[in-house]
């Protein structure tokens, strides 16, 4: 299998995209894996603090996150066991009010599929948000759904929510996902590490 990573690290195929929206940025792909690794956290896109650092997940969700996985910073990013394959590698941008853009299709579509083929040895998959979840859920139709129904995934995957403080409201309106799902996502998680 051929190490995508070098070519990944230097893609720039959204350069006009992303210089058209409201940041007017560069690409920055963010590739966090290793062929090793055991766990594979399917993610949307680097937000602009990781596209700053370069490291997934340096923000108040990557903290929740790890809370949810019951995993130490150390353990979280530990490249041989744990492998950050976002749908998109870079930070998509924000649109003119501020928000956050969609991570670009053609990510997925040119990386994705030689990105996993690259990690064999993957045992657990934690989708997080919708992008995530309609590419690796064939059935999938809400998040809500996809998350409630953890039972029902092929073995080795759970989807998650975003861990973004933006979805304290659904944490809220939704308890049984740290009642029923965080127990046994984090005994999965131990199992694997």
């Amino acid at each position: 299998m051929t190490d995508i990573r070098p070519a990944l690290r230097d893609c720039k195929i959204c350069s006009q995209r992303f210089a058209a929206t409201a940041t007017a940025h560069h690409p920055n792909p963010v590739v966090w894996f290793q062929p090793q690794a055991r766990m594979l956290i399917a993610g949307q896109a680097p937000g602009m603090k990781v596209h700053k650092s370069g490291r997934p997940f340096t923000d108040p969700s990557g903290d929740r996150l790890r809370s949810w996985l019951g995993l130490s910073d150390e353990a979280f990013y530990d490249r041989d066991r744990v492998a950050i394959l976002p749908m998109a590698f870079c930070f998509p941008g924000y649109n003119a009010k501020g928000s956050d853009l969609p991570p670009p299709p053609v990510c997925a579509k040119t990386w994705r599929g030689d990105a996993l083929a690259m990690m064999p040895n993957i045992r657990l998959k934690i989708l997080i948000g919708g992008h995530a979840m309609k590419y690796h859920l064939p059935d999938f139709t809400t998040v809500t759904q996809a998350v409630a129904d953890w039972q029902n995934h092929p073995q080795g995957v759970f989807a998650l929510p975003h861990p973004s403080w933006r979805n304290t409201g659904w944490l809220r309106k939704n308890p049984w996902f740290e009642a029923e799902v965080i127990p046994r996502l984090q005994a999965a998680v131990k199992e694997v590490m």
